[in-house]
């Protein structure tokens, strides 16, 4: 693969303003360039920071969001090119960076030996992020016509990844003052209409305990407050693979999820695909 490179480009019109009355335009880039992935890790810690509940690790004087598996991934940007502003970013980590990174990054907080019949056409996603501003359909889905894209363009067939949830929510909202009940709440929720079948289930090395509680000693909220990243998973057809794994690091509840493209929801399929039709990835092979 190239250094970087467009994979599905902004659907603005070739020698448009800069500025549209319209909105801005998006591209999504796949890169593998240091200075691409430092702006990276830089919103992740920008959005991290700044979004209530999470707590970054206290080692952040460069005001980035890095760990070990970034230099082995594939990784997914988009750019508003009204501005050319780095807006939203996640990564992959195919088969082959897994091996060179020693592991999955979803193996640190789960025992996946479930997973092990999946791995050679198994790609974990991870540290999305979208702007404050931006976080918007169009953004969303093309983030997620991305991952089409690229499961598509290299023959994987699946996909895993952590989906956080914040142990203590926004102290604003009177459903989040207890620690852990929206966790609770999302746990009853995606686990009572999305489970993973048995063989497809994993366990968490260190399970959610708050305040000497498990979740279920914890009472849950009237009406939960699911993710944007686990509905979009969800609405495309992936299961929940178990109970959510404590990263205190973070300060959140994490819950592996699982996606079989093959089972994927098809209509939603078909509209990614219609975003994806004119992806474009320049330069060499993998």
């Amino acid at each position: 693969m190239s250094i970087a490179s467009v994979l599905i480009p902004s659907d603005k019109p070739e020698g448009a303003a800069t500025a549209s009355p319209a909105g801005p335009h998006y591209s999504l880039l796949l890169s593998t360039d240091a200075s691409m992935i430092e702006a990276a890790q830089r919103l992740r810690y920008d959005v991290f920071s700044s979004t209530p509940g999470f707590a970054l690790p206290t080692n952040d004087d460069e005001r980035r969001d890095v760990d070990r598996f970034d230099e082995h991934c594939d990784h997914l940007l988009v750019r508003d090119d009204s501005t050319g502003e780095l807006v939203g970013c996640y990564r992959m980590l195919a088969p082959a960076g897994a091996i060179a990174a020693g592991g999955l990054y979803t193996a640190t907080e789960f025992d996946i030996r479930a997973f092990d019949p999946l791995r050679p056409s198994l790609v974990e996603m991870g540290r999305a992020v979208v702007r404050e501003g931006h976080r918007n359909g169009g953004v969303v889905l093309l983030m997620w016509a991305g991952i089409l894209a690229y499961l598509d363009r290299y023959g994987y067939d699946y996909v895993t990844g952590c989906v956080s949830v914040p142990v203590c929510g926004d102290s604003d909202d009177p459903e989040n003052r207890v620690p852990g009940r929206q966790l609770r709440g999302v746990r009853d929720f995606i686990l009572g209409r999305h489970a993973a079948p048995p063989q497809y289930r994993v366990r968490p090395h260190r399970p959610v305990v708050v305040d000497g509680k498990s979740l279920d000693d914890i009472p849950a909220p009237a009406r939960p407050s699911v993710p944007a990243l686990m509905r979009g998973y969800l609405r495309l057809g992936a299961q929940v693979c178990g109970e959510p794994a404590h990263d205190p690091d973070f300060g959140v509840g994490d819950f592996c999820v699982l996606l079989d493209k093959g089972r994927a929801d098809t209509r939603y399929l078909k509209r990614l695909r219609s975003v994806s039709a004119a992806v474009q990835m320049a330069g060499g092979d993998r």
